[in-house]
């Protein structure tokens, strides 16, 4: 495949360490960008086939920055895996509760059920969620 890693600015010299250390499982490419939530993200388009969001559902202010960016990146047929711990300390469950309840606006979601997981990495506490964006219903 060819991947696009991101994260915020100050983190990608730890993307570039991790590409690095790992180059010798890549056989497509991977490159590392910058990408801040709710911008502009015309240079990631073409739409990706897939987007992996990776532990991203914990802070309130971010959630509708990351609802826009997910709207702009996704076309039709990208699908978005979403894993995420599901916590139960402080304002967690809020923000997942608002999160899932802001995405399915745009989005069809499906729990990936744990016996579909990975044996060897599943985990009750970690959630799996397939996400398409919804198809647009034309005149009739």
């Amino acid at each position: 495949a060819n991947v696009t890693v991101t994260d915020l600015e100050e983190l990608q010299e730890l993307l570039m360490v991790n590409i690095e250390n790992n180059k010798h499982l890549v056989t497509g490419s991977v490159r590392a960008k910058v990408l801040k939530w709710g911008e502009d993200v015309t240079e990631f388009q073409p739409p990706p086939d897939y987007i992996l969001l990776a532990d991203c559902i914990y802070y309130e202010e971010s959630l509708e920055p990351l609802l826009k960016t997910l709207k702009d990146l996704t076309g039709p047929d990208t699908c978005v895996l979403c894993c995420y711990e599901q916590r139960t300390m402080g304002k967690n469950p809020e923000i997942e509760r608002k999160y899932f309840e802001l995405l399915q606006r745009d989005f069809e979601l499906e729990e990936i059920p744990l016996e579909r997981q990975d044996e060897e990495y599943r985990s009750e506490d970690i959630h799996i969620v397939s996400i398409r964006r919804k198809r647009a219903v034309g005149p009739r």
